[in-house]
């Protein structure tokens, strides 16, 4: 399910660069939402995670939400900021969102899903950076 959820990041990067200059803006901002969305899933694993076991920690409960408000942000900065940067930052909330999960999921026992993460992670954000790049 994981490299079927890349289909959106691919065919996203690759139409930012083939899309003709009438649909760029649109295509960007469809590559944009679906990184906001992962990313927003990511955190929410997070969420989860921490409500299994009550009391609930803080900390994973900020980091459960906090994705969510680093991508609203980027998104909101895009009029502003421009595609190419809006497109970045989403894709370093992506490469952040790997880092605390190779560094929380051990703990938690989810080591093994770790590689599978980084492949999905790493597609997720190159593919908005490759985007960033054509837009």
């Amino acid at each position: 399910m994981g490299y079927g959820g890349l289909l959106p990041f691919a065919a996203g990067a690759m139409a930012v660069w083939l899309a003709p200059a009438a649909h760029q803006a649109w295509v960007v901002q469809g590559l944009a939402a679906y990184a906001a969305l992962i990313a927003t899933f990511l955190g929410g694993i997070h969420w989860g995670l921490a409500m299994r076991r009550p009391p609930a920690a803080l900390l994973p409960l900020v980091w459960g939400v906090l994705p969510s408000l680093l991508c609203w942000a980027a998104l909101l900065a895009a009029p502003w900021w421009g595609s190419a940067p809006t497109l970045q930052a989403l894709g370093a909330v992506l490469l952040l969102c790997l880092a605390v999960d190779w560094r929380s999921y051990p703990a938690l026992g989810l080591a093994g899903w770790l590689g599978l993460r980084l492949r999905l992670s790493l597609v997720a954000a190159l593919s908005c950076f490759v985007g960033a790049a054509g837009a």
